[in-house]
């Protein structure tokens, strides 16, 4: 993959692709796998997860499918990791922190809340550090992503199509998708899902966890 041809994000027509194909979630997929270029798709395997892996490996199955594991996940979202691992024979890269939960607790103790100074420190430690690190070790120039307009305020003013200031081409095939719509998908291709996740660096729903606003 390292000698495949360099896209220019200059020659993207950012306008037209969102408007032929923001709305067209598989159409969207099979476009920018079709670039051939580098591509990873992440993943936190909160709820619904299994259709944006679902949709990415069935257009290239060899896809890396990364996931920054931060240690503080429900036994739930394990054995859905492994259950969706296993039915889509996914390629799955696991980041964790450099230190084991375990052994920050330990020096640090529990998760610090939302208005402590110390919560800007964790969540750079168990997500946005591993993530840079699976950034520079796949070297992707288009990264798929499940991010969804109701999350939060700052993924309602995106674009299914992006480029972010990593210069990736960041593509987000469901970001227009109901909770309706996701369940129907997961029904209709038989798809494992999992609704008892939590994620530590976010604390409320609808709060922004940084990593999408850096990258």
């Amino acid at each position: 993959m390292s000698q495949l041809a360099p896209v220019s994000t200059h020659d993207l027509d950012l306008a037209q692709i969102n408007a032929e194909l923001g709305r067209d979630a598989q159409a969207l997929v099979n476009w920018a796998v079709g670039l051939a270029q580098p591509t990873i798709v992440t993943t936190n395997f909160r709820p619904f997860e299994a259709v944006i892996l679902h949709m990415v490996t069935r257009a290239r199955p060899d896809v890396p499918v990364v996931w920054m594991d931060n240690g503080y996940n429900t036994e739930a979202t394990y054995q859905f990791a492994d259950a969706v691992t296993k039915q889509l024979g996914l390629n799955l890269k696991i980041y964790l922190p450099l230190r084991s939960r375990a052994h920050r607790e330990a020096v640090e103790g529990a998760t610090p809340a939302l208005d402590d100074p110390r919560h800007a420190a964790f969540t750079e430690e168990v997500k946005l550090e591993p993530f840079a690190r699976a950034l520079r070790e796949t070297a992707p120039k288009v990264w798929f992503t499940a991010l969804r307009a109701t999350d939060t305020a700052v993924r309602a003013q995106m674009d299914p199509v992006s480029i972010n200031p990593d210069g990736l081409i960041k593509v987000a095939p469901l970001l227009h998708w109901s909770s309706k719509e996701l369940y129907e998908y997961c029904e209709k291709h038989g798809l494992p899902n999992n609704f008892d996740y939590v994620d530590p660096t976010k604390g409320e729903d609808n709060r922004e966890c940084g990593l999408h606003l850096t990258h």
